[in-house]
Formats: structure tokens, C-alpha cells, sequence
């Protein structure tokens, strides 16, 4: 038998534990163009298996259905290529986010155009899951949870509120308009600061290109919402010390990040490469470990299902609007997005993946707290 016949049977096996055949006539079946693309699987793991998508070597009519059967059966945790242990290992030993390399993800991901963020994401730029529980649509889903957070930090006129991560400016205008408050952002991408800016002229909030290990100075509250993904493990202590040293002892912090069931030092390779270099997904253990001894946990809220739904509403926009966007956003590119669409679907499908809101205080709420839902 030779080398790629083995190749072959051994990806169809493998596919076969999940449910998904070779060229089957299911919408989550893999349907083959190019029978090189098992031996890349087995010698590059997820990173063969996102970029032979990207080159057109496979296809699956539901992409997500296709990547959640492989997740939940858990191959992706029995195929690793030896870039992977590389990877893990650097991760190990740097710090993928210094303050140097920090920018990078702004450069290369929130920077690609706000004509693509403004044709996905809906009325309002916020990247981020939104909350369906009384929802029925995007707009509606990101309005709730907007307003969840303002609600759960008890957000009141005349109040100075901190946005680490402010992303487009929408959470911080949110607040002002509707909840009477100040509030300064922070982010590292200079076409989000731009954008934020001039979206909440007039108010009382002021944008800053700023990296928020810099941040010393007195807030009433706070709040980060999808950013955190982006510290990494090395810097979540400091991360938790500076939001720390900027509230009161009985004010109130709120998290909003995406989660892992488990804990580890580095992100998937494909996703590395293309859409969130230096990444890192925290787990229950890293975070709590991080903050022990800085902040009380006064609520920990997971509605991780509520983003598969997210993310379909923004593939249905995006995939809408492909051809009155930029040529630069080329065929390679739209296959690229829709594997990282579809992929992000799949872990939150298969509870692989979290979404997590925490509210903490440093020390503590007199008398208790009560969160809304």
C-alpha cells in the first residue's frame, strides 16, 4: 500500500469516529478536490486542515456542522503536527504578549478595514457575543447585552466608568447616552480610535491609543468586553493589579471574555497565523488564580451558547455583503473568514468553548450583590 493510500484510510478512520465520510452526501460529510489533503492533515494537524480550505482543497456544504462533529469527537486533540509542539513550547518560554507584541493582533486583525466589521456585525460595531435570552435578532441580542452590563455595574449619572479594550466606542456611547455616565477607552488599534472617536463626539468619553498596562488613575467602575483573549497568561496578574489600582475597594470590575474548559499557554496554530496572533482563551483556573487575593467573584455568568447564534448572524451578514466590499477582501480571504466563522460556531456548539461575564469587586460588595440576568 503506498504512502498516500495509508494516508487516506487512516483520515477516513478517523473521520469515520465523528460521523462524516469521504465525499458522503450529507451536509456535514467532506467533500475532497485535491488527494493531497490527507497526508497534509496528518502532517500539519488544524493548521493543514484551515489552510487546505483556504488553498480549495475541501469543501462541506455546512461547514460548521463538518468542524463540530470533528471537535466534539476530539480529533483535533489526537492529530498534532510538530509545528504545534513548537508552538506550545515558545509559549511556554516568551511572552507572546509584551508590551511590543501587543499591537500585532490590532495590525493584523482589528485594522483589516472597518467596512468588513461594519458589514458583519450589524447597527452597532460591537465584536462581541450578544445576549439572546429575550432577543430576536443581532441588533437586539448586542442592545441586551450592552445593557446587562451597564446593569450589573449598577451604573448610575455622574459616575467615571473605564472601557479596557473599547473596541469601536460602542459600550462606552451605550452608557453615556443611556446611563448618564463619563467613561475613558482604551484600545490598542488606531482605526478602532479613530472610528470610536468621532462616533462618540459630543459626549462625555474620551478615546485613548493606549495600552492599558499604562492605566493609573481613579475610576468608579469598569468594564472589558472581549479583550481580555488578547493579555495572555503571563500578564493576567498585572492585568488584574492595574484594573485593581484603578477602581475603589468596594466598586465593581466586569470581565466579559471568552473561556476554556481547561487550561493552557497557547492558541490554536491556524488561528494564530491568520486571525488572532498571539491569542490565548483563559480557563476557570487561570483566571481565578490570577485575580485571587485582588478581587472578590460577586457573579460568574456563562452564556457561551448565545454566541454560536452570534456568529451565525454575522456570517448570514457578511456573506451578504461579499460583493459590495473591497476587492482586497478576495476569494482566499472569504474562505479564510468562513473557516474561522464556522470553526468559532463549532467550539461553542460543542461547549468546547465559553463566554463568560464576572463581576468582581476588590473588596467586595457591603452587605452582598445581586446580579441581573
Amino acid at each position: 500500500m503506498s504512502a498516500a493510500s495509508r494516508s487516506r484510510r487512516r483520515i477516513e478512520a478517523l473521520l469515520d469516529e465523528a460521523g462524516v465520510r469521504v465525499d458522503g452526501g450529507r451536509d456535514w460529510d467532506l467533500q475532497v478536490h485535491d488527494d493531497r489533503l490527507y497526508a497534509r492533515l496528518l502532517a500539519q494537524g488544524s493548521l493543514g486542515l484551515g489552510e487546505s480550505y483556504m488553498d480549495g482543497w475541501w469543501d462541506a456544504r455546512s461547514l460548521d456542522g463538518f468542524l463540530a462533529r470533528l471537535i466534539d469527537a476530539r480529533l483535533d486533540e489526537r492529530v498534532h503536527a510538530l509545528a504545534e509542539v513548537g508552538d506550545a513550547l515558545l509559549a511556554r518560554l516568551s511572552n507572546r504578549q509584551s508590551r511590543t507584541r501587543s499591537a500585532e493582533v490590532a495590525k493584523r486583525h482589528y485594522d483589516l478595514g472597518n467596512d468588513l466589521y461594519a458589514a458583519m456585525l450589524g447597527s452597532r460595531l460591537v465584536y462581541s457575543c450578544g445576549y439572546w435570552r429575550q432577543a430576536g435578532d443581532l441588533d437586539a441580542a448586542q442592545e441586551a447585552k450592552l445593557d446587562l452590563v451597564c446593569r450589573k455595574l449598577e451604573l448610575r449619572p455622574g459616575m467615571r466608568v473605564l472601557d479596557i479594550g473599547c473596541g469601536w466606542g460602542e459600550a462606552l456611547k451605550f452608557a453615556a447616552q443611556r446611563y448618564g455616565v463619563a467613561g475613558v477607552g482604551v484600545t490598542i488599534s488606531g482605526e478602532q480610535a479613530d472610528f470610536a472617536r468621532k462616533l462618540c463626539a459630543g459626549l462625555p468619553v474620551e478615546i485613548r491609543l493606549q495600552d492599558y498596562r499604562e492605566l493609573d488613575e481613579p475610576f468608579d467602575a469598569a468594564f472589558s468586553i472581549g479583550m481580555f483573549e488578547h493579555v495572555g497568561d503571563r500578564n493576567y496578574r498585572t492585568y488584574f493589579e492595574v484594573v485593581q489600582r484603578c477602581l475603589p475597594p468596594h466598586a465593581l470590575f466586569l470581565l466579559h471574555t471568552i473561556g476554556r474548559n481547561v487550561s493552557t499557554h497557547h492558541t490554536d496554530p491556524w488561528i494564530a497565523r491568520y486571525i488572532f496572533p498571539n491569542s490565548m482563551l483563559p480557563s476557570a483556573a487561570q483566571v481565578a488564580s490570577a485575580s485571587e487575593g485582588l478581587f472578590v467573584v460577586e457573579d460568574w455568568h456563562n452564556f457561551g451558547t448565545d454566541y454560536d447564534r452570534t456568529l451565525q448572524a454575522w456570517r448570514t451578514n457578511i456573506e451578504a455583503a461579499w460583493p459590495r466590499l473591497d476587492a482586497r477582501y478576495d476569494e482566499r480571504f472569504r474562505r479564510m473568514w468562513r473557516f474561522y466563522l464556522a470553526g468559532a460556531m463549532a467550539s461553542f456548539r460543542t461547549r468546547r468553548a465559553q463566554l463568560w461575564q464576572l463581576v468582581l469587586s476588590p473588596r467586595g460588595v457591603p452587605g452582598g450583590y445581586l446580579a441581573p440576568r
